[in-house]
C-alpha cells in the first residue's frame, strides 16, 4: 500500500550560497497536525541548513518509517489532533531506537514529561520557543546520540577534575542517557541502589548536566547525625533557638538556593523532619529553628537511599507522600556483581585517579588478578573496589591482594577456596568472623528493640557503620516491634 508523501523543506544552503557547511546534511522528520505551525518549523529549520520532511498525520509518518524512511531526528507535537502522543512516541522508538525523538508541548505537565522520557524521548521542548532554541535542542540531542553510538568514547564522562561517571554496561549506558535527558527537567530525582553503587556520582552527574550546573551542589548525609542536628544543618537556626546558638546560621537549603542539594541516606531521615522536607518540595518554603518567618528557596532535590521502600512504608519509617514527591524521576543503580563488564574499565579509572592523587607510579594489573576481580562478588560494590585499588597501589603486591580476594569471598565460596592450603584457613576464619559479628549485632538489636542508635553506642561503632553492617548481613527484625 502506498504511503503519503511528506511536506518537504529544502535547506537554504541549496538555494543560496552560504558560508556555513556541514560534514553531513541533517534530515529532520516533523510530525505536526497544525499545518501553519508545521510550515513555520519547516522553513525555520531549513534556514539553518536542515533538510526537513513534515507530516500532518502521525499514522502516515509511522507508515513511512516502517517502510524504511530514516531521518536523523524526529520532532513530535504532543497535542496532535486525534493522536495518542505516548502511543506515537512508543511506535517511533520501536521502529527507530537509535534516532533521537523530541517532544514539543505547550503544557509543562510533569507527569507527561516523565512518561515521555521513560518511553525514550531524547528531550522535551515547550512552546513558545524560538528557532535558535529549537536548533540548540536538536544539535544537543544529535551530539548525545552520536556519542552513544561510539562505545569507546562512552565509558567515562568527566564530572570534575578527579571524578567521572563510568559506563561500560548496557544498563548503565541507558541510565546515563536517561539522566542526561531528565537532568534538564527541573524535577526531584530519587536514586535507589545498594551502598557503594555510585549514587552520589550519579547525583553529581545529573547536576552537571542540568541548567543549575554553574550553581552550588551540596551533599547532606541524613544518617550521619541525630534529628536535632540534622534539622539545624538543613534549615538553619536563629540566635537563641537552643543552648549554644549564639548567632543565627543559614541552613544548607538557603546556602544552596538556585542550586542542587543531594540528600544521601534519605531513608534514615527522622519522621519529624520528613514533614518539613515535604513542605520544601511542595512550595519551596520553610522556617529556621526558632523563627516565625518563612524562608523561600529554589532548590532542586536529588535524594538517594538503599532501604527497601515497601518495607519502610509498612513499618511507618518513611512517608508515602514524601516518596511520591521525591520520585519525579527514579533511577535504580544495579550492583557491581550485575555489571561485571565494567570492572576492567573501573580498575583502569581508579588506577589513573589514585596514582595522580597519591603521586605514585601507575600500576599494571595482571590477567591473573583481573580474573580474580571478575570472579569476586564485590558486596561493597564500587566503594569496595576503589578501596581495594588503593591498597594495591600502596602495597604493590598482587599475591597479598589475591589472598585478600579469596579470604573475602562469601561463605558459599569458602568451600572452593579451602581446597587451596594457602588460603583455606583465611577463608574459614573470615567466614566464622562474619557469622559471629552478625550474631552479635542481631542479639544487640533485639535486646534494644531495634533502637539502632542505642545498639551503635553499646557496640562502640558509629551509627553509619551499624547501618552498613545491617545491610551487609541482611539482618531483618524477627518479630514485630
Amino acid at each position: 500500500m502506498a504511503v503519503a508523501a511528506p511536506w518537504f523543506y529544502e535547506p537554504e544552503q541549496r538555494k543560496h550560497a552560504s558560508s556555513r557547511s556541514r560534514t553531513k546534511e541533517v534530515h529532520v522528520l516533523l510530525i505536526e497536525s497544525d499545518q501553519k505551525f508545521l510550515q513555520y518549523l519547516g522553513t525555520s529549520l531549513a534556514r539553518d541548513s536542515f533538510q526537513v520532511s513534515g507530516f500532518i498525520s502521525a499514522g502516515e509518518a509511522i507508515a513511512n518509517l516502517k517502510q524504511g524512511f530514516r531521518p536523523d531526528a524526529i520532532l513530535i507535537d504532543a497535542h496532535m489532533l486525534g493522536a495518542d502522543i505516548l502511543g506515537t512516541l512508543t511506535s517511533v522508538r520501536e521502529i527507530c531506537p537509535s534516532i533521537p525523538a523530541i517532544v514539543i508541548s505547550c503544557v509543562a505537565d510533569p507527569k507527561q514529561i516523565v512518561k515521555a522520557i521513560k518511553l525514550g524521548a531524547a528531550d522535551y521542548i515547550l512552546k513558545p520557543f524560538s528557532a535558535s532554541d529549537l536548533k540548540t535542542v536538536l544539535n544537543r540531542c544529535l551530539d548525545v546520540f552520536a556519542t552513544a553510538q561510539d562505545e569507546s568514547q562512552n565509558q567515562e564522562f568527566p564530572i570534575s577534575e578527579d571524578l567521572s561517571f563510568v559506563c561500560a554496561n548496557k544498563r548503565m549506558c541507558e541510565i546515563r542517557s536517561q539522566s542526561m535527558t531528565f537532568a534538564r527537567v527541573d524535577l526531584p530525582v530519587l536514586i535507589l541502589g545498594e551502598s557503594g553503587t555510585g549514587k552520589e556520582v550519579l547525583a553529581q552527574f545529573i547536576h552537571k548536566m542540568s541548567p543549575r550546573s554553574n550553581r552550588s551542589f551540596l551533599k547532606v548525609n541524613c544518617a550521619a547525625m541525630p534529628a536535632e542536628l540534622l534539622e539545624s544543618e538543613l534549615f538553619g537556626y536563629e540566635q537563641g533557638a537552643f543552648t549554644g546558638a549564639s548567632r543565627s546560621k543559614p541552613g544548607k537549603f538557603e546556602i544552596c538556593n538556585n542550586g542542587t542539594i543531594f540528600l544521601d541516606e534519605i531513608g534514615e531521615m527522622p519522621a519529624s523532619l520528613q514533614a518539613k522536607l515535604l513542605q520544601v518540595l511542595q512550595d519551596g518554603s520553610f522556617a529556621r529553628l526558632g523563627s516565625r518567618n518563612t524562608v523561600q528557596v529554589d532548590v532542586r532535590v536529588i535524594a538517594a537511599t538503599n532501604i527497601d521502600i515497601a518495607l519502610a512504608f509498612k513499618e511507618k519509617r518513611f512517608r508515602e507522600d514524601l516518596y511520591y514527591r521525591l520520585n519525579g524521576f527514579s533511577v535504580k543503580l544495579p550492583p557491581l556483581r550485575e555489571r561485571k563488564e565494567e570492572i576492567p574499565v573501573l580498575i583502569r579509572y581508579f588506577t589513573r585517579k589514585l596514582s595522580a592523587k597519591y603521586a605514585k607510579s601507575a600500576i599494571t594489573v595482571s590477567d591473573r588478578l583481573l580474573q580474580a576481580c571478575m570472579e569476586y562478588s564485590w558486596p561493597g560494590n564500587l566503594r569496595e573496589l576503589e578501596n581495594f585499588m588503593k591498597r594495591l597501589l600502596v602495597l604493590d603486591d598482587e599475591n597479598i591482594m589475591m589472598n585478600e580476594l579469596r579470604a573475602g569471598r562469601p561463605a558459599s565460596d569458602a568451600e572452593d577456596a579451602s581446597n587451596d592450603p594457602q588460603n583455606g584457613l583465611k577463608s574459614m576464619v573470615s567466614s566464622l568472623k562474619g557469622e559471629a559479628e552478625k550474631k552479635a549485632i542481631t542479639l544487640a538489636l533485639e535486646r534494644h528493640d531495634w533502637l539502632r542508635k542505642a545498639v551503635a553506642s553499646e557496640l562502640q561503632i558509629s551509627y553509619k557503620a551499624l547501618l552498613y553492617k545491617i545491610r551487609q548481613y541482611d539482618i531483618v527484625p524477627s518479630r514485630k516491634r
